[in-house]
Order: structure tokens, then sequence, then C-alpha cells
């Protein structure tokens, strides 16, 4: 397997339809790098799909949450010695240019986590409601955790595990979004944000959230802060 400082973590989730090509894109833009997928309990034939080789690909044999499946990467990336992770959606709608620029942040020492926004860059064919949807919920962030940001519901992003090892996600499912938002304050750790380009085609539109779902993050979120 190939040795590498960088990690990119995909959790998976019923995504047999454009999860391999996913991968390829990804190894022809970063053949060096590690990539870890973790199958979060697929129905379809996700798993069998992401057996690209050169990729290391974890289960989980029950659907624990996307939060589970990035927790489970991170951990994996730990134990082989990387130091940096990202973070990376499976359906397409990154783009594997944009990982050099993020990772040489931290490189630089110049953040220890880059947050990606499609509000700083481009959306390609986003539609005009989830994009003032998502600016509220940037707001409704805000107001919990102090930290203003254009885009709070990005999975692209890029950390510095080996500064911060306790870098450590609790909230299982979707919800996860808003506690690393919360870590980023608890942990002191320094931010940034930085443009990237989403490719929203009509599958990847199809897999979105809804307004109903987003609303249930929120309110995950709020609920595992008043448990701690």
């Amino acid at each position: 397997m190939k040795r590498s400082d960088i990690a990119i973590v995909i959790p998976l989730y019923n995504e047999e339809k454009v999860i391999r090509q996913t991968l390829l894109d990804l190894q022809k833009e970063r053949p060096n790098d590690v990539i870890i997928v973790v199958d979060d309990g697929s129905t379809d034939n996700s798993f069998e799909q992401a057996c690209v080789k050169g990729v290391r690909l974890l289960r989980h044999i029950v659907n624990l949450g996307q939060g589970a499946a990035l927790q489970t990467g991170i951990e994996c990336a730990k134990r082989l010695g990387c130091k940096y992770v990202v973070t990376f959606d499976a359906d397409g709608q990154h783009c594997p240019k944009d990982i050099e620029k993020f990772v040489e942040v931290l490189k630089k020492d110049e953040a220890d986590i880059v947050l990606c926004s499609r509000f700083l860059g481009k959306a390609e064919n986003i539609p005009t409601f989830r994009k003032y949807f998502l600016k509220t919920a940037s707001l409704v962030e805000k107001l919990l955790t102090g930290i203003s940001l254009t885009d709070v519901h990005n999975g692209f992003r890029a950390i510095n595990i080996q500064k911060f090892p306790n870098f450590t996600i609790t909230q299982n499912r979707m919800s996860h979004a808003s506690e690393i938002i919360d870590l980023i304050k608890r942990l002191k750790m320094r931010y940034v944000e930085m443009p990237c380009t989403i490719r929203y085609s009509e599958y990847s539109l199809s897999k979105g959230q809804s307004l109903m779902n987003s609303i249930n993050i929120l309110f995950e979120f709020i609920l595992g802060k008043a448990i701690k």
C-alpha cells in the first residue's frame, strides 16, 4: 500500500452508481495519498464497487451514520501514521484538484483545519432554495458556536490530526458537521475557509439533505451538547 502523510477519508453509504468513478478520479489526481473508504452498512453494492486496487476499504456491518464512518476513517489514518486527513464525499461532487491547496495550508502551518466553502468558490448548478437555506444554516451555527463561516454543511475539509490527535467525532450521524465546528472552538484550532468547487448533478441533488433532515441535524447537535 502507498505511504503518505495524507489520508483521504471517504464515508460511503449506498453510492454504488458513483463510488468507483470517484475513487478512480482521486487516484488519478492523488496517486501517492492513502485513500480510506468506510462503508457504513450499505444495502446496495457500494462495498463491491469500492473494491479498487490501492484503496483501504473498511466496513461497518450496520449503518452507524456518517459521523461514525468519518471517525473510523480518522482512527485508521492515525494508525497508519498520517499527519493530515482530508474528508471527501463519495458522490463525486467534490473536485480532487482542490485537495493540494488545502493540504498546503496545513503543511505551512498557516491553519490547523481548512474548511471548504462553495460560496467562496464555485457551486455548479446549485438550486436557489438550497443556496439560501445553507446561508441560513451558517447564521444558526454562528449563534450556537460563535464561529462565523460561509458554508457549515460542507463535507470537504482538511485536518492536521498529528497536531490534534484528540480531534474526535462523537456525533454518529449527520450532526457531526455541527460538532466539528464546536470542536474547532473547544480545541482552539486555527481555522480558515477556502474556496472549493461543488459539482451538483442530477444524481447528487437527488441524494441531498431535505429541509426537515437539516433541521434534525441542528436538533441532534443541540441535544448532544445538552447531554454533555
